[in-house]
Formats: structure tokens, C-alpha cells, sequence
């Protein structure tokens, strides 16, 4: 049995098989989604060491999977490669320097991949640890008609939509700072 688990989410299966050929071997299995909610499942059942991610897919964007991953205190801790063919695509929703993952764009080569997957492990390393608050019981009587497993669905969607505005908020600062510097 492998001890580490790469996953690689593309709608290629080129790109799948030719990342699975690129990589080193060693003492890991790869596992292979071909869509967004199939990458996401897997991350949650198999809990991967590193996660190759497409920045366009099928079903559920690589934009939308990236944003689960950051929006869960478990999640952010594994190391994360983002995949594209064309970098202004990902550059225009996530700002560099990308601070907490690798992205490498395609098509790419063996040493740029494996550079990519070295740099992932580091930035990986240097993210601080999110605490992952307890899952809040919301007891019956104080929520007549609503059931928890509402709630917990609700409170979900309202630590996504907290990330996009997160995210918002911060492209908007960056949006300014260039604004007033062009101003200059």
C-alpha cells in the first residue's frame, strides 16, 4: 500500500496519465478526477498528500474546488499545484505572488512539475494553521422546523461566501493601490 497520495483533478486524461509518467517514482498512488465535484469527493474520502488542480473544468470549476480547499482548515494544510494552460486566467482571480501554493502552467515538463510539487511542499509547510472550530449542535427547540443538518448547510455556505468576499476584498485593495499608483 502507498503511503502518500497524489491527486490529480484534470478533464484531460492526457494531462492525468501524463503527470502520473512525470513523476517520480517512489512510494505514492495517484489518484485521478476528471471533474470538479469528482476531484472534491476524493479530496474529502481519500485525503490526498498534494493536490494537482485544473483551473478549468467540468461540472465544478478548478476556481470553485480551489475555493473549498481554502474555506477548510483541513484542507488548506495540503500542498496544492494548480494546473492551466493560460496563467492570466488564474492570475486574474487569484493575484500573485501565490503565497500558499505552485502553479505551473501547460503544457509543462518533467523538471517543471516536479519544481512545481517542491514548491507546494514548502509554501505548504509555511501556511499557519487555521483552527477548525467545533461543529455547532443547534438544539431543536431553539430552532423550531430547521433541522441541523440545515444549519450546518447554511453555516457552509456562509463560510464560502465569507472567502469570496475575503478574496473580493482584497482584490479590491489591490485594484486601488494600482489605481493611485497610476495616479501618481
Amino acid at each position: 500500500m502507498a503511503s502518500h497520495k497524489i491527486l490529480v483533478i484534470d478533464d484531460s486524461r492526457v494531462i492525468r496519465m501524463r503527470v502520473k509518467e512525470m513523476l517520480p517514482p517512489g512510494n505514492f498512488e495517484v489518484l485521478e478526477a476528471k471533474d470538479g465535484i469528482e476531484g472534491l469527493n476524493l479530496i474529502n474520502q481519500e485525503h490526498p498528500n498534494l493536490i494537482m488542480l485544473d483551473f478549468l473544468l467540468p461540472k465544478m470549476s478548478g476556481w470553485d474546488v480551489f475555493q473549498q480547499i481554502q474555506s477548510d482548515g483541513t484542507l488548506q494544510s495540503i500542498p496544492l499545484v494548480l494546473m492551466s494552460g493560460r496563467k492570466e486566467e488564474v492570475t486574474e482571480k487569484i493575484p500573485e505572488p501565490f503565497e500558499y501554493f505552485a502553479f505551473v502552467e501547460k503544457p509543462f515538463e518533467k523538471k517543471q512539475l516536479v519544481d512545481a510539487i517542491k514548491e507546494a511542499m514548502a509554501k505548504a509547510k509555511k501556511r499557519p494553521v487555521m483552527a477548525v472550530p467545533p461543529k455547532e449542535e443547534v438544539p431543536a427547540a431553539e430552532a423550531p422546523g430547521v433541522s441541523s443538518d440545515e444549519v450546518q448547510a447554511l453555516k457552509a455556505k456562509i463560510e464560502h461566501l465569507q472567502a469570496e468576499i475575503d478574496g473580493l476584498k482584497k482584490q479590491m485593495g489591490q485594484l486601488v493601490a494600482f489605481i493611485k499608483q497610476k495616479l501618481k
